[in-house]
C-alpha cells in the first residue's frame, strides 16, 4: 500500500511509521524538518502540515492517511484538517486513521455529552480535548472512511496485547494504554472495517 502519514516524528506516529515500512509499505511522512531515519520505501516530505500544498504532496496517490498530529497547545490540529478533509476529496483518497484522545468518547456520567464535557476525565485542562472535537465533528460531516483511535492515559511503552476497545465509548475501567499498543491497534485499522466512521475507545 501506500500509506502518507502526518505526525511521524511523534511518539504514536513514529510507531505507526516502524510498522508501515516493516511491513513493506510505501510511506509519504510530512514533517517539520529532517529528523526521521532514511529508509528506502520513505519519502519525506519538508513542510507545514497547515500548508495545502505540502498537504496535497503528501497525500498524493495515497492508499490511506495516518494522522498523530500533536496538539501541544497549539491549534495545528485544527487548522490541519479542513485541508486534510479537502484534499483527500479532491485527490479520492477515503481512507483516514486518526489519533485522538479518550476525552472526545460519549460520557457514562452524562449521556448526550463527550468524557471532557460529562465530569468523566479528571483532566482539568481541555484544550487538547477541544482540538480532538473540532477534528471529529469535521469528519462527522463527511462520507469519508474515517476511524479517530481514542486511547485514554498514554504512557510510553511497547505493544503487549491484551487492551480492550469500544465504539464511540471508553472501555469499562480503562486507565491506560501503551504508546505501543496504540500504534499497534490504530495500524490493524488498515485492514479492519469494523470502525469505520466510529471513534474507539481504547484502554487495558
Amino acid at each position: 500500500m501506500k500509506l502518507a502519514i502526518f505526525g511521524a516524528t511523534g511518539r504514536v506516529g513514529g510507531e505507526i511509521l516502524k510498522r508501515a515500512l516493516a511491513d513493506g509499505h510505501e510511506v509519504k511522512a510530512l514533517v517539520r524538518s529532517e529528523k526521521l531515519e532514511t529508509h528506502p520505501n520513505l519519502e519525506v516530505v519538508i513542510g507545514d502540515v497547515r500548508n495545502a500544498e505540502d498537504i496535497e504532496k503528501t497525500i498524493a496517490g495515497a492508499t490511506a492517511i495516518f494522522s498523530a498530529i500533536g496538539t501541544d497547545r497549539t491549534t495545528t490540529l485544527s487548522d490541519a484538517a479542513p485541508l486534510i478533509v479537502k484534499l483527500m476529496e479532491k485527490n479520492n483518497v477515503q481512507r483516514i486513521i486518526s489519533i485522538g484522545t479518550a476525552g472526545i468518547l460519549n460520557s457514562r456520567l452524562s449521556p448526550g455529552l463527550l468524557r471532557y464535557e460529562g465530569g468523566d476525565s479528571k483532566r482539568k485542562m481541555t484544550f487538547a480535548a477541544e482540538e480532538h472535537e473540532a477534528v471529529y465533528r469535521l469528519f462527522e460531516k463527511t462520507s469519508l472512511h474515517w476511524t479517530i483511535v481514542c486511547p485514554t492515559y498514554l504512557p510510553d511503552g511497547e505493544a503487549r496485547g491484551n487492551y480492550r476497545t469500544e465504539k464511540d465509548f471508553l472501555p469499562l475501567e480503562g486507565k491506560e494504554i501503551t504508546v505501543g499498543d496504540t500504534a499497534e491497534f490504530a495500524y490493524r485499522q488498515l485492514n479492519s472495517k469494523e470502525f469505520i466512521q466510529s471513534r474507539v475507545g481504547l484502554a487495558y
